[in-house]
């Protein structure tokens, strides 16, 4: 029995985790859990439930997070992803963007634990697969090592038992999303703490970690590691995951990998999917190899032509191009 998913999970990141480039990056890690975009529940509730949840069967274990503050409307949410046969709910505390403060939920839900522990008992209530948390470790002058403690106290209490925690706080006025994602400074003795302090719990850590090097040297303080953009822009770093963090010998190639998504691309497109939709995903597959640079303006140029078809594609995937 290989160990659990939360090893390694890939973030979910906005514009960027769609289904496609979860397809794509389960063709290099068979085990590590995979995260979609963050779904309002106003967008979920509203909106026909299949433009946000409609993934392949490959790409299991597969979680689903959501964004939104009041605790009917995330387990009606609940229940629409769990029919959809997602393996993990996960709620939005980490986002700083103003959009997402305007409608009381992402990073700002870290000064009302009781609410989020309100949301949470709703969820788990609603549904039988898990509910999970994803925060910072603090948010503008609210960012004491007592005040997370007090905070995931809270919100276990209420049945949650995994955090996912960006070792960073974020400042909720004066700095944009990306800016909070790199200017606060990293804090992973903190997060490393919150594991000595709560080992009942299973913490994640996630920030700032660009690798499988590092991500190596976070589990000994912790129970799992979450890559994202390193992930996105060099996903062959993803390549030893599953022998390195799950003692698994599966070691994919990346011919391997470009004959799959050959499959995938002539599929979808099939179905409609424009080809960019897909190969914008996969840029950056051959990062620091010979010829990356002409493969990415090639497969640029051709997927967003109009009259490109899947046969053009798979010859540059191929490097034949």
């Amino acid at each position: 029995m290989h160990p659990p998913a939360h090893r390694l999970s890939i973030a979910p990141m906005l514009d960027w985790s769609d289904r496609h480039f979860r397809f794509f990056i389960r063709q290099i890690t068979r085990h590590a859990l995979l995260y979609s975009e963050m779904i309002t529940t106003g967008a979920l509730l509203h909106q026909s439930p299949e433009r946000f949840l409609r993934y392949h069967p490959q790409e299991h274990p597969v979680a689903l997070q959501l964004g939104g503050s009041e605790p009917g409307e995330l387990a009606r949410c609940a229940r629409i992803v769990a029919a959809w046969g997602y393996d993990q709910l996960n709620l939005n505390v980490g986002c700083p963007s103003d959009r997402v403060q305007s409608g009381r939920f992402g990073a700002c839900l870290m000064a009302e634990p009781q609410r989020v522990a309100a949301c949470v008992a709703a969820m788990s209530d609603a549904v039988g697969v898990p509910i999970t948390v994803k925060h910072r470790i603090g948010i503008d002058h609210l960012d004491s090592y007592p005040a997370l403690c007090e905070f995931v106290a809270c919100i276990a209490a209420a049945g949650c038992n995994t955090f996912i925690v960006h070792a960073r706080k974020a400042w909720l006025q004066g700095l944009s999303p990306k800016e909070n994602r790199e200017i606060p400074p990293l804090n992973y003795p903190m997060v490393y703490q919150l594991k000595k302090d709560f080992p009942d719990l299973t913490i994640i850590i996630n920030g700032g970690i660009l690798h499988l090097e590092a991500a190596s040297d976070h589990l000994a303080h912790v129970d799992g590691v979450m890559i994202g953009r390193g992930a996105y822009h060099t996903p062959w770093c993803l390549a030893e995951a599953d022998r390195r963090l799950y003692g698994a010998d599966h070691t994919p190639t990346r011919e391997g990998v470009v004959a799959a998504m050959i499959d995938y691309i002539e599929q979808e497109f099939t179905n409609g999917t424009p080809l960019h939709h897909i190969t914008r995903h996969l840029l950056g597959l051959y990062h620091g190899q010979p010829g990356a640079r002409r493969w990415r303006s090639r497969l640029s140029e051709l997927a967003t032509h109009p009259t490109t078809t899947p046969q053009q594609i798979a010859k540059v995937l191929q490097r034949e191009g």
